[in-house]
């Protein structure tokens, strides 16, 4: 069934604006590869109630064209938790309370003369750049902190999946948001992303995308030395130990990667098995892959739809063909679904004989690609796992509980999973290391990071200073 898309123009000011270049870029349905529509280039609880109404909707409407699942749409580890949309509003409102009430609270100083107390204030006016996987989960994870920080915020979601973010726009005008609080700007990179890092009104920017862009964006930023949050890409571990229930450890590892189409950049898409287990694990592990329903996002049963558009697709596909390329063996998967004949479909894979120099190995796909080498020894495993330019995230499955807290201690990555993979929750941390940035999104620090933070030092003696004797008593 066909569903009709609005027409946005940017929201800008509190009203929608069209475009100044008048252009306006095709949004794609990847499981039909049919134009569906076309966009341009006290409040957060208001906003949390309204959205709670407005979710499903949204979900039977929009989402679909991003290919995944009505289970990743609602709730459960790894669904796309609509309502943690909402909930992640009421979690900003509740903690914007709570920063009024901790103003001003004393510092303790080593000198009776003085009181000093610190002041936490809106860094400003804020770009905020987000990614077309999970558009408006993304967005939210910045645009509530920054409006409960008190922050003037620029969203600019990508060029892929702007419609949700669009329709926070009517969401600002029934909560009754001031004009120009949050502004809503659709178009390409460069010329709708780029300019919010070097104008010298913005003054901060908050990015989640690629390696890639997120550090033209931080050489940009730097010429006004503009602070940047950065949460970029992942070639995350999870580690198998030989102590583990087969299963459950396949479970776990499939869904880490596959569950939302690999489109994730903490999808655990390395695999590190133990030897004793490798050939029994991998074994089960093609079975579960081989069962999982690949399909239009809409079917009953649906667990892998399409990735995001052809581009996406043929990035994928040539992953893959240069794994083959260099030697790697494909134990299942690696092409289109024979029963898809349309759409942007491609088989979970999984990739054995893989070496460490191999492009499969060492960058982020974002796609339903899983690989896997063998270990023999602790010290092994963690040496692999860590053996990557980035650090997102990591997981380690085993009974060993021990060997678990060792590893999630030795795991260079700013998230680390134990007997499970993937779990994300509004109020723990999320971003990581090395090149896969800095930063923190949720919990208390995705409130600082809209936060600046001040002294205030005050002298309370009754005396004079005394820094030398004053000319009217000479």
């Amino acid at each position: 069934m066909a569903i009709p898309i609005p027409s946005r123009q940017l929201f800008i000011d509190g009203q929608w604006t069209e475009p100044i270049l008048k252009k306006r870029i095709p949004i794609i349905n990847p499981s039909t590869e049919e134009i569906i529509g076309v966009c341009r280039s006290s409040y957060p609880f208001a906003f949390a109630r309204l959205l709670l109404q407005l979710c499903l909707v949204w979900a039977c409407a929009w989402l679909n064209p991003l290919g995944l699942p009505p289970g990743r749409w609602q709730g459960g580890v790894g669904g796309f938790v609509l309502d943690d949309v909402a909930g992640c509003f009421e979690y900003y409102a509740d903690l914007a309370e709570g920063l009024d009430a901790k103003q001003k609270a004393p510092l303790s100083i080593p000198m009776d003369s003085f009181k000093s107390y610190v002041l936490k204030e809106p860094i400003g006016v804020v770009g905020l750049i987000t990614p077309w996987n999970y558009p408006l989960l993304m967005a939210t994870w910045k645009v509530a902190p920054a409006l409960a920080a008190g922050c003037a915020a620029i969203l600019k979601p990508s060029e892929l999946a702007s419609i949700t973010c669009l329709e926070l726009a009517d969401v600002c005008r029934e909560v009754g948001l001031p004009p120009g609080v949050l502004n809503i700007l659709t178009g390409l990179g460069p010329e709708a992303g780029a300019p919010l890092a070097i104008h010298p009104h913005v003054d901060k920017i908050a990015f989640t995308g690629s390696t890639a862009t997120g550090s033209k964006i931080m050489a940009a930023a730097a010429q006004l030395v503009k602070p940047v949050s950065l949460e970029l890409g992942g070639k995350s571990p999870i580690v198998i130990f030989e102590d583990v229930d087969l299963d459950k450890a396949a479970e776990w590892t499939a869904f880490g990667c596959f569950w939302t189409n690999g489109q994730i950049c903490s999808a655990t898409s390395r695999l590190i098995v133990h030897e004793s287990i490798a050939a029994e694990f991998l074994d089960k592990l093609v079975k579960w892959i081989k069962n999982i329903k690949i399909s239009d996002p809409l079917e009953e049963g649906c667990r892998l739809g399409p990735v995001v558009s052809g581009g996406q697709y043929e990035k994928v596909l040539n992953f893959i063909s240069t794994a083959k390329s260099e030697g790697a063996t494909i134990l299942t998967g690696g092409a289109r679904p024979e029963h898809q004949k349309k759409g942007f479909f491609i088989e979970p894979t999984l990739i054995a004989d893989v070496t460490t120099s191999m492009q499969i190995w060492r960058e982020e796909v974002f796609g339903p690609v899983l690989c896997v080498k063998t270990f023999s020894s602790e010290d092994e495993a963690i040496e692999l796992a860590n053996d990557t330019h980035y650090g997102l995230g990591a997981a380690v499955i085993s009974k060993d509980l021990e060997r678990c807290e060792r590893l999630a201690k030795a795991l260079q990555a700013g998230i680390v999973w134990i007997n499970c993979s993937q779990p994300c929750f509004t109020q723990a941390p999320w971003g990581g290391t090395k090149r896969s940035g800095f930063g923190r999104e949720l919990g208390e620090w995705g409130l600082d990071n809209y936060l600046s933070v001040k002294q205030v030092t005050q002298y309370i003696a009754d005396e004079p200073w005394g820094w030398y004797k004053s000319p009217s008593k000479l």
